[in-house]
């Protein structure tokens, strides 16, 4: 508008005409009320990520935090991972459900890729892999609906509070330790008054009546990951080289990786082979005591490998005449 008044011959400033503007403005219109939606005792827990920055040397970063709460009694958890893949997010929902101490009947979350794939006419597609590790524990899955992150505002609300109350400061020297942190940040948060409920999460949380833990592998096979062997013995993960012990012979084939507590175990064709400790730092190489143990040297195994041939003497044939094979035979001969 501004110009165009100059052009008319309009001398006031931009500050003037603002005010003029606003006295003409529609008067702003509120939104309804949202009806909180709340949960009997162990019927739901709320799931989302959150993105957080870091800077290490002059250099920005970024980690993902996977952050749950149980819709009744507001308990809270968060870790920080690198990745927010499906594997990745299985291991997280384990660890949540390990710190709540059970699982809830149905957990509800956004339509991530890692979660929900699409809607064919009214039926839900959902990633095969969370489909398959919901059904092994008896947990039913639950999505918004398109547009609606109020549905799961308990942990809308979580992910704000984690982003303004805990990350603006933290100071931490790996992974671990922030989680360490984040553990304990957790610990004291649920045993404060929450400003809804107006009681202590820990306390709303013995009345939850969580369903019991499966065992080991019955989930933990869900967290497991592919990963091919380099010729020289080592596995990428989380941006760690691991070497791995030279028998069997696994290198250029495919390992089978499972994290849990820290902790990696390495399966090559259903068999374990190696069990090692999980390292914080990104670009570290971590050889194993037998990577090299049965390994030769380069020269002895061109040695091995190299084809020999062999010379030996022609064959002495015997001259004899015809007739001697006609006797043996027994034909006459007629000249």
């Amino acid at each position: 508008m501004l110009p165009r008044l100059q052009e008319q011959g309009y001398q006031g400033s931009l500050s003037l005409l603002k005010a003029f503007v606003h006295t003409l403005r529609p008067r702003q219109v509120g939104h309804h009320p949202i009806l909180r939606y709340e949960t009997k005792p162990g019927e739901q827990m709320q799931f989302d990520w959150g993105e957080v920055q870091y800077e290490n040397k002059g250099q920005q970063h970024k980690l993902y935090g996977f952050i749950a709460i149980l819709g009744y009694s507001r308990m809270r958890f968060v870790t920080f991972v690198k990745r927010c893949d499906t594997p990745t997010m299985i291991r997280c929902m384990m660890e949540a459900f390990e710190y709540f101490g059970g699982l809830p009947q149905a957990a509800l979350t956004d339509r991530m890729k890692s979660v929900f794939l699409e809607m064919d006419g009214k039926i839900a597609k959902w990633n095969p892999v969370f489909a398959d590790f919901m059904a092994s524990i008896g947990v039913s899955p639950r999505v918004c609906k398109p547009y609606t992150p109020q549905t799961k505002g308990k942990v809308e609300r979580t992910v704000e509070v984690i982003k303004k109350g805990f990350w603006p400061g933290v100071r931490f020297t790996d992974i671990d330790d922030l989680n360490e942190q984040a553990r304990v940040w957790c610990d004291r948060l649920n045993q404060r008054v929450h400003r809804t409920t107006l009681r202590i999460p820990m306390d709303l949380w013995v009345e939850e009546q969580l369903q019991r833990l499966p065992k080991a592998f019955a989930w933990e096979r869900f967290g497991a990951e592919e990963r091919r062997v380099s010729w020289d013995g080592f596995i990428s993960y989380d941006g760690v080289l691991y070497g791995l012990p030279s028998q069997p012979g696994v290198c250029g084939c495919l390992v089978s990786v499972r994290e849990r507590h820290q902790h990696l175990r390495v399966f090559s064709a259903g068999q374990l082979i190696a069990e090692l400790v999980k390292h914080p730092r990104s670009q570290d190489i971590v050889l194993h005591p037998d990577q090299f143990k049965t390994v030769l040297p380069t020269a002895s195994l061109r040695q091995i490998v190299q084809p020999i041939g062999h010379q030996v003497s022609a064959p002495v044939v015997a001259h004899r005449p015809l007739s001697d094979y006609d006797q043996i035979f027994g034909v006459e001969v007629t000249r």
